[in-house]
């Protein structure tokens, strides 16, 4: 099959940085696979696709007008001639299943997010019969999906997005005298709940029990101003914002610890790299976190938007630096089983037999 991958953008983001990971897979299994993006924005996303050998098209359309876009969208289907459209996220998968059914295109869609707007959900609810198979990209997604836009089990699948990688370089377990170092990786967006990493700080900075600390963020977004003025007001020296890395391996080996205060998610890339790495969250109880951070085994989880309940966490990290290593062996075992390469792959295998195989009725 030619398959057309139709993204909203090029933004270093969860969606955009696993498509490499997922489009090899389809490639794998002899389908040739282009890349649609809608916008480009900052493009952080872009280099790890060309990497992979995949061909990019970039809509040149603004954000906001998404007729331009559709018709963008139909004359480069039009042109190319595949056999499926595969979308992702709200925007690319209603201008997707347009042009899928302008041209008679089956359509598969992904669906990342378990917390989308009234609004957006109804939307998709309404144009759910569009999609041949809407893939959940975790365990809760999936659940959001059949309850919430009314997907029945036979147009559902379940492919999480995170693809372990057993050579990911350890970190380095903290040793007596250094400053404890956490760190975060993630889009400077309120929905990541940093304001609230600055509120627990803020908590923090006049407890004289804590050991020297430093906490990172590695990420770039349009919240930087509210940031940087919470960390003015607040007197925060031990908050740096680093801006985007895609060194990720070696940022995470670099640290002790991670923090993921985020108010939603679905299946969250920052995290699951991190317990990769072996390091130990301090995460909301948000979307796949849920399962996938085991609480007071592998990480500490906290209710999302509450500062005293992450600056509590954050402190027992803090005093107890050693627990953080065993802690993050912990992590790093369970994520490096669950997400095992041959898992993902045979996931994607699994849905793409469901797509070729003949459709009764």
């Amino acid at each position: 099959m030619r398959i057309a991958y139709i993204i909203n953008s090029l933004e270093g983001g969860g969606a955009a940085f696993p498509v490499p990971d997922i489009t090899g897979v389809l490639r794998r299994a002899g389908h040739e696979v282009a890349i649609f993006a809608l916008l480009r924005r900052d493009g952080r996303a872009l280099p790890a696709m060309q990497a992979a050998g995949l061909p990019v098209e970039i809509c040149p359309e603004g954000q906001r007008d998404h007729l331009a876009a559709l018709r963008w969208l139909d004359r480069q289907i039009g042109g190319w001639h595949p056999d499926l459209i595969w979308t992702s996220l709200t925007r690319a998968t209603v201008i997707g299943q347009m042009v899928g059914l302008k041209r008679r295109l089956p359509v598969v869609s992904w669906q990342h997010s378990a917390g989308l707007s009234p609004a957006n959900t109804r939307l998709l609810r309404s144009l759910r019969r569009l999609s041949r198979i809407w893939v959940a990209d975790s365990s809760c997604v999936l659940d959001f999906m059949r309850h919430r836009l009314r997907i029945p089990a036979n147009h559902a699948a379940l492919w999480p997005i995170f693809r372990a990688d057993p050579t990911c370089p350890p970190a380095r377990a903290w040793q007596a005298g250094e400053i404890v170092r956490i760190g975060s990786l993630g889009r400077l967006h309120p929905v990541k709940g940093y304001d609230v990493l600055c509120h627990a700080l803020a908590l923090l900075k006049d407890d004289l029990s804590l050991p020297p600390f430093q906490v990172t963020i590695a990420g770039e977004g349009d919240a930087r101003p509210q940031l940087e003025s919470l960390i003015r007001e607040h007197g925060l020296t031990t908050l740096r914002l680093a801006g985007f890395t895609s060194a990720v391996a070696d940022f995470l080996s670099s640290q002790h610890g991670y923090v993921q205060p985020s108010l939603h998610e679905g299946l969250c890339i920052g995290v699951h790299q991190a317990m990769q790495a072996g390091l130990a969250p301090v995460a909301s109880a948000v979307g796949e976190i849920r399962y996938t951070v085991q609480d007071g085994v592998s990480g500490l989880l906290v209710p999302p938007a509450d500062p005293t309940a992450l600056a509590e966490a954050l402190a027992r990290m803090f005093r107890q630096p050693q627990a953080m290593a065993t802690m993050g062996q912990a992590a790093r075992t369970h994520v490096l089983d669950l997400f095992a390469p041959e898992r993902f792959d045979a996931a994607g295998e699994a849905i793409l037999a469901r797509i070729t195989a003949p459709r009764r009725g």
